[in-house]
């Protein structure tokens, strides 16, 4: 096992490499200035102008500049952020709870929704129930995020005053009273992400174990007279749910990405707005960063998933 995660880690290292060199290539190339409001401003000596531009090296060539954002990055420098005027890492570690708390419950909720619901649509296949889920499925996946947060906001915000539609990173307090809020004003982006991916999952989720309740195995289960339900937690669900490992593990950074519209919404302040505002405001270092924490995301789920594999199904042998 440890020398497959070895191995798999230094296959990424080709991949990262080569994701960064293209993700700084285009910002580089984007129009726009990073220092283009100090241009504007008669107040900034054009000699001050000069020295910031030759001290974060912008007009370098673009492949010394990337290679001297490389060397950073390895020794752990994430760069300088030109509109927050602190280090990017700083930035990030900010709002990463934020995102990782609502991303996370998101993705636990969309996850309690759609395997239980999907299973039980698969036992009873066109029947009244599983109508009824795909239906659900199929509304909740055809609306985007944008629309239900506005709807949950126009319900449960204006209309009934039950839940907060600004979240706040550092609400005061403590103890039980401050839990409470934290998860109050939680409720509505976690419900709008983690329903939308619900949907999603479910018709996987039911398409799976229809596919694995056909298989001869199953039948020789039911013929030695196990119930129905002994049968679909022993025998269908674990081996269903092999594909879905893949869909789950390949959503999460894009549900990240997704994540953008959402934190916009409920003015969350996590890493989607930063990415959102360092874009509005040519901040590279930041957009770059973010970009490719994103990237690495990606690659990390994926050994996740052949990880999960490994587990859900013995009979695949990781070398």
């Amino acid at each position: 096992m440890g020398a497959y995660i070895l191995r798999r880690l230094l296959i990424a290292i080709p991949s990262l490499l080569g994701i960064s060199l293209i993700l700084f290539v285009v910002l580089a190339l984007a129009p726009g200035d990073p220092f283009g409001e100090l241009a504007a401003n008669p107040n900034v000596p054009p000699e001050v102008r000069a020295a910031l531009r030759l001290k974060f090296g912008l007009d370098d060539p673009i492949f010394t500049r990337y290679l001297r954002w490389l060397w950073a990055m390895l020794h752990g420098d994430w760069g300088f952020s030109f509109a927050s005027r602190v280090n990017v890492d700083t930035l990030i570690l900010q709002r990463l709870p934020t995102t990782l708390f609502v991303v996370g419950s998101s993705q636990i909720l969309a996850l309690l929704v759609a395997v239980p619901v999907g299973l039980y649509a698969a036992r009873r296949p066109y029947s009244l129930a599983d109508q009824v889920a795909n239906t659900l499925a199929f509304v909740g996946f055809s609306l985007p995020t944008f629309f239900t947060g506005l709807l949950f906001i126009l319900l449960f915000s204006i209309k009934l005053g039950w839940l907060p539609f600004v979240y706040q990173a550092d609400l005061p307090g403590t103890g039980l009273a401050w839990a409470w809020e934290n998860i109050r004003q939680a409720i509505m982006p976690v419900a709008v992400l983690g329903f939308f991916q619900a949907a999603s999952y479910t018709r996987y989720v039911r398409a799976s174990a229809l596919d694995v309740a056909r298989l001869d195995y199953v039948t020789t289960a039911r013929a030695k007279g196990l119930t129905e339900g002994t049968v679909t937690r022993r025998h269908i669900a674990r081996n269903a749910l092999i594909p879905v490992v893949t869909l789950v593990a390949l959503q999460i950074p894009a549900v990240f990405g997704g994540a953008i519209v959402t934190e916009q919404i409920f003015r969350i302040p996590g890493i989607g707005s930063l990415l959102i505002d360092a874009m509005l405001a040519n901040d590279t270092p930041v957009v770059m960063a973010v970009t490719f924490v994103f990237a690495g995301l990606v690659v990390l789920f994926n050994l996740v998933a052949d990880l999960l594999y490994g587990w859900l199904d013995p009979r695949i042998a990781l070398r």
